[in-house]
């Protein structure tokens, strides 16, 4: 057994829409005893929209224990503790207004890289307060699926860089790069250190973007089709680049393992 976790849910196999209805439904029962009736008609409606999706039915049992294993974690943390509504609200933009709006990344603690997120699985709370989700990677079977801490490895999913909207990036950007090596292939953390700009029509830009890799400092060349810009100027905000050294990196200072080691 786990002992550094508070809660966590084996057997709810829930989406993210799911478990941000359940956390709501928690959040408003308030000090309330917990309802059997509503266990079941919760247990009802998941279940008539999973089977149409070809998931497996809950149960009232189920939902009845997931909101006891939700209260059980309450009372051993105090309110602060994070949960799938900060979630959203952390990882929202102002223009979102439910997280089924959105589409996710997290960075597997396996080769410290990017991935679409298919479906968030399940969570936990861990002793620290931290929150945990179990995800399931875009592209890989479910032998791949993996814990992720939400604070340092989850987040609104980059987008690729349109070859007209290179004159929005900046000397100090962060940005997501596609590192291409002679046995992996893999989406990286890096930040621009210098654009090399030149004119060019809407359809392929010809500009050349030096960059450095925040896992392990090395700097490369490459052309706009290998980037991928942060949704927020927060995250994107230019840094000066005397200020990038290992000691600062968001990223861990290690290097990358292949992929076909990891993940084969």
């Amino acid at each position: 057994m786990d002992t550094s976790t508070l809660t966590e849910q084996p057997f709810l196999k829930l989406s993210s829409d799911e478990m941000l209805e359940l956390e709501r439904i928690y959040k408003d029962m308030g000090e309330k005893p917990l309802d059997w009736k509503l266990c079941q008609e919760i247990a009802r409606r998941f279940s008539s929209l999973s089977n149409g999706a070809g998931k497996t039915s809950l149960s009232g049992q189920q939902v009845e224990q997931w909101f006891k294993n939700r209260q059980r974690a309450s009372q051993n943390k105090d309110s602060s503790s994070p949960n799938l509504v900060s979630l959203s609200a952390g990882l929202s933009s102002s223009k979102a207004t439910d997280i089924s709006d959105l589409a996710f990344e997290a960075r597997s603690t396996k080769d410290i890289a990017w991935h679409d997120v298919a479906l968030f699985l399940n969570y936990r709370v861990m002793c620290s307060g931290e929150l945990e989700v179990r995800v399931r990677y875009a592209g890989f079977s479910k032998e791949q699926d993996e814990w992720v801490n939400v604070k340092q490895g989850v987040r609104v999913r980059s987008i690729p860089l349109a070859p007209s909207e290179c004159q929005k990036l900046q000397d100090g950007n962060l940005i997501l790069c596609f590192l291409e090596r002679d046995d992996y292939a893999l989406y990286c953390d890096a930040r621009i250190v210098k654009i090399q700009r030149r004119v060019h029509d809407p359809t392929e830009c010809t500009c050349t973007f030096i960059i450095q890799y925040l896992h392990d400092q090395t700097e490369e060349e490459v052309s706009w089709n290998r980037l991928c810009i942060r949704p927020t100027e927060e995250e994107s905000a230019v840094h000066p680049i005397l200020a990038i050294d290992p000691t600062q990196s968001p990223s861990p200072s290690f290097s990358l393992n292949p992929i076909e080691s990891l993940w084969g």
